[in-house]
C-alpha cells in the first residue's frame, strides 16, 4: 500500500513539473519602480489563465532591463523613463523592434527621516544645490541648503545610475540627464534606500511613490515648490491632476514586436496590461492609472504594431496622449 502511494506521489509530482514546464512563459524585467505593477498584473493574469501562462518578473533596473531586452533576452521590459538613443541603437544592432506602451503615472517622491523637524518643503533649486555635480565634496551640511536649517550633516540616498528614476530626477532637477554628484549612497533596490533614510535623521532620498506609500510609517514625504508656486505634496491625486511638478512622470512597458507576433500569450498579457478594467491593480500598486484617452491611444499603438519611440531622451512634464500620437522613430 505504501509503495503504491509513493508511486502515485512521484507521478503526481512529475505531472505537475511537466505542466509547469509546458506552460507558456512571458518574460519581463526592468525597472524597480514599475516592478509593483508588473507583480500585481502577473499575479492576476496568471490566476485568470489557471496556470496555462506563466509570467516571470525580474528587477534589473531600467538600464539593466533595456540591456537584456535589446539583446532579445526578454519579451517585455518595464521602464521609469523613455528608451535612450544608445538603447535604441543596441536594439537595432540585435534586430529587436519594440513598441512603447505607457502604463501609469508616478510621483517621484523626495523623502526624509520622520525625526527631521526642520524640513517642511523644498524648492527645486534647493534640490539642485544638493544634487548637482558641483556639490560633491562641498555641500555637506543642511545649513548650506537653507540658512535656517541646522548645522547637521547632509546624508543622501538615491537610485543607481542604471535607474530610470535617477535619469528622470537629474533631468528634472539638475537640468541634465545622468548628471549628479557621485558621493551619495546608491542602490538599484528601492527598499535599501527606504531603510537608509529611515535609519538616519539627517538623510534625504528619492524613489517612486509606491515605495513611499508602502513605508509611510518610516518616512516623511517632502512637498516640492516649483517655479515660485506653493509647495505640493506627492500623492496619487497630485500626480493625477498634474499639480505635482516637475517630478510627475509616465511609466512604460516596451514590448518586443517579434514576441507579440510569434507568442500569442505575450500579446494576451500586453492587452491585459492596457485593459481599463485593470486600473485598480495600478492603483493598488501605488500609482496613478492613465486616463481613458491614454489607454485608448496605447491600445491603438499595440494593435497597429507601431514600432519605435516618441522620445529622443528624457522629457519633463509630457502630455502622454500627445507623445502616443507622435511619429515614432527607430
Amino acid at each position: 500500500m505504501k509503495k503504491g502511494l509513493v508511486v502515485t506521489a512521484v507521478l503526481a509530482s512529475s505531472l505537475l513539473a511537466q505542466a509547469v514546464y509546458a506552460a507558456e512563459t512571458v518574460q519581463i524585467d526592468g525597472s524597480s519602480t514599475v516592478f509593483p505593477i508588473s507583480e500585481a498584473m502577473a499575479e492576476e493574469f496568471q490566476s485568470e489563465q489557471k496556470g496555462n501562462i506563466r509570467v516571470t518578473v525580474g528587477v534589473s533596473g531600467t538600464g539593466g532591463g533595456f540591456k537584456k531586452f535589446c539583446r532579445g533576452e526578454t519579451d517585455m521590459t518595464g521602464a521609469s523613463r523613455p528608451i535612450s538613443p544608445e538603447e535604441v541603437k543596441l536594439c537595432k544592432e540585435n534586430n529587436v523592434e519594440f513598441i512603447e506602451l505607457p502604463v501609469a503615472m508616478d510621483a517621484l517622491t523626495v523623502v526624509v527621516n520622520p525625526q527631521n523637524d526642520w524640513v517642511n518643503h523644498l524648492t527645486v533649486e534647493e534640490l539642485k544645490t544638493m544634487w548637482e555635480p558641483e556639490a560633491q565634496g562641498k555641500v555637506n551640511n543642511w545649513n548650506q541648503i537653507r540658512e535656517s536649517f541646522p548645522d547637521r550633516k547632509l546624508t543622501l540616498f538615491g537610485p543607481g545610475v542604471d535607474s530610470g528614476t535617477y535619469d528622470y530626477f537629474t533631468t528634472a532637477v539638475v537640468g541634465k540627464s545622468h548628471s549628479s554628484r557621485g558621493d551619495y549612497t546608491a542602490s538599484e533596490d528601492d527598499n535599501v534606500l527606504v531603510q537608509g533614510v529611515s535609519n538616519d535623521r539627517n538623510a534625504l532620498g528619492f524613489f517612486g511613490l509606491a515605495y513611499y506609500e508602502e513605508n509611510k510609517n518610516k518616512l516623511k514625504a517632502v512637498p516640492i515648490a516649483y517655479k515660485g508656486k506653493d509647495p505640493v505634496e506627492p500623492s496619487l491625486e497630485t500626480a493625477g491632476d498634474g499639480s505635482y511638478q516637475p517630478l510627475t512622470r509616465p511609466l512604460y512597458y516596451y514590448a518586443s514586436k517579434s514576441s507579440l507576433e510569434n507568442k500569442p500569450h505575450v500579446e494576451k498579457f500586453a492587452e491585459f496590461l492596457l485593459s481599463q478594467e485593470n486600473t485598480e491593480l495600478v492603483q493598488e500598486a501605488g500609482y496613478v492609472p492613465m486616463g481613458d484617452k491614454v489607454y485608448q491611444a496605447a491600445q491603438r499603438v499595440l494593435k497597429e504594431r507601431e514600432v519605435g519611440t516618441a522620445y529622443e531622451g528624457a522629457e519633463v512634464g509630457v502630455d502622454v496622449v500627445e507623445t502616443l500620437n507622435r511619429k515614432k522613430h527607430y
